[in-house]
């Protein structure tokens, strides 16, 4: 038989091959449920997908993949959403507080353009020293600051823009550019899903609102829509539209769901390359499930009293960002692999970008989220699962040592720091993690990276290594190229940082 060059790879006689098929409809689930998808049918967006569906995907379950041993099996970020400051909160700098109010020569760059001096903004919090490592942490996190020493703080992180979007869209998926696959998404496709009835990658948004650009921060990008996030809420349903909303019974969707997956299928052998389809079907199916499987994830009624204060259930500040977190415990239980928990939403001052009142925004913030997260540290580590669960806490960058404006104490947006992307603090627990460190340096303002400067791929390859991947191989093919989500240089994990 004559070849055709123009066939996709893995067909035979221009129908997708048995393994590729199984490949394209299980290795990831979307976040749209049963009822929206009958009700939307265009929900798949074909630009968003590979247009050939091929990959070159690193099979966990294949001895001859290049695989490392895995410390990590799931990952919770907690994402603050509009850069806190690092110098507020991890980033210890005595010499700020005698310059208080005083103009430095200073480089800074923020959504108020390029800088040569500043006046300085000192510290609005003292720092005290916590654990056996004795690291420095302000009053703004009192209970975070008691678990110092199962943390790892990364001091010199840096990214490649100071704007919001951008920068987002780096610290999700390695790229200022749209239409990359997210973390989350890399993390789905590589490892699969341990759970069929619950998504491998789920995202919980602000009461506010999600961040500037929506869902491209949890998006799949060029790989099949059956690896992006799925927005969950902690409190009310759980998922929007998942629930029959034509009083069907299960067993009325059952078979109306095998019979659209028949044509589907049948068209789906007809086109081998249309993996917008094949998510489709995997879609079906998956929100099937979650009608029971979702609602019981959610449930916290089977949780005792001194859990739901662990999280700060009990009181009403904490309440909210409180039950997403132990929301996560309970879908890393149940094999969820990649939950994003976002604290901030895109509505006025509702996140962490303090252009103005900086200790109004910060105590607001902190204040919501210090108690959960710690909570959340404690429980994993009392249930075990601290060790297999990879905990990440940061925003999209920090904050400069000076005033947005050069204005006079007290005159307009003094109190306020503009964006930094030349040096931020992020940290990491669990997973591998060596905890009770700190890695890397700003200088003596907290304007830059001076040691050790971390750019958001070394972040990337420290997970993508802990869940036992070589980074730059783990790989989808696109475009006719292999691609990863560090890029194409050889990139290290943080060696100091893993136990």
């Amino acid at each position: 038989m004559k070849n055709n060059n123009n066939m996709p790879r893995n067909t035979f006689c221009g129908r997708t091959a048995r393994r590729e098929f199984l490949h394209q409809v299980g290795g990831g689930f979307t976040s749209l449920a049963l009822t929206g998808l009958m009700a939307n049918d265009g929900f798949l967006n074909s630009q968003a997908v590979a247009a050939d569906g091929r990959t070159s995907w690193i099979n966990p379950l294949d001895p001859k993949a290049p695989q490392l041993a895995a410390k990590a099996k799931n990952v919770i970020f907690l994402f603050m959403y509009g850069g806190p400051s690092h110098v507020d909160t991890f980033d210890y700098k005595p010499k700020l507080y005698s310059l208080d109010g005083k103009t430095v020569k200073v480089d800074t760059f923020g959504r108020g353009g390029k800088k040569s001096e500043g006046r300085v903004v000192g510290p609005k919090w003292k720092f005290k020293q916590f654990g056996q490592s004795g690291k420095w942490v302000s009053d703004l996190f009192p209970n975070i600051a008691q678990q110092v020493d199962k943390i790892s703080f990364l001091h010199s992180m840096t990214a490649d823009s100071p704007i919001h979007g951008s920068a987002m869209l780096m610290m999700n998926s390695g790229s200022i550019l749209s239409g990359r696959p997210s973390l989350g998404s890399w993390v789905n496709y590589g490892l699969g899903s341990v759970n069929e009835n619950l998504p491998g990658y789920v995202v919980m948004l602000d009461p506010t609102g999600g961040p500037i650009s929506g869902a491209k921060n949890w998006t799949s990008g060029y790989m099949p829509a059956t690896y992006q996030g799925v927005v969950m809420n902690a409190s009310g349903t759980p998922i929007l539209d998942l629930q029959n909303s034509h009083n069907m019974s299960r067993k009325e969707q059952r078979l109306l769901i095998d019979q659209l997956n028949k044509f589907n299928g049948q068209h789906l052998g007809e086109r081998s390359d249309n993996s917008a389809l094949a998510a489709r079907i995997s879609s079906y199916e998956l929100a099937y499930k979650m009608q029971m499987s979702a609602p019981e994830a959610a449930d916290f009624d089977s949780e005792p009293g001194y859990i739901r204060n662990l999280y700060g259930l009990n009181h009403k500040r904490t309440d909210d960002f409180g039950r997403k977190c132990l929301l996560a415990r309970r879908l890393v239980e149940r094999g969820v692999r990649f939950i994003q928990i976002y604290s901030g939403g895109n509505h006025n001052d509702a996140n962490w970008d303090a252009h103005g009142d900086l200790e109004k925004n910060h105590n607001y913030h902190a204040g919501n989220t210090d108690k959960p997260i710690a909570g959340l540290l404690q429980d994993l580590e009392q249930r075990g699962m601290l060790d297999e669960t990879l905990v990440i806490w940061g925003g999209e960058f920090g904050r400069q040592p000076t005033a947005e404006y050069n204005a006079k104490p007290g005159a307009g947006n003094y109190t306020g720091r503009d964006h930094n992307s030349y040096g931020f603090t992020m940290w990491m627990a669990g997973g591998g993690i060596k905890g009770g460190t700190s890695v890397g340096e700003t200088d003596e303002l907290g304007s830059r990276a001076v040691v050790k400067p971390l750019h958001v791929k070394y972040l990337h390859a420290t997970v993508l290594h802990q869940l036992g991947f070589h980074p730059n191989q783990l790989t989808y093919f696109y475009r006719g190229l292999d691609q990863s989500l560090v890029g194409v240089e050889d990139v290290e994990p943080i060696h100091e940082i893993l136990a």
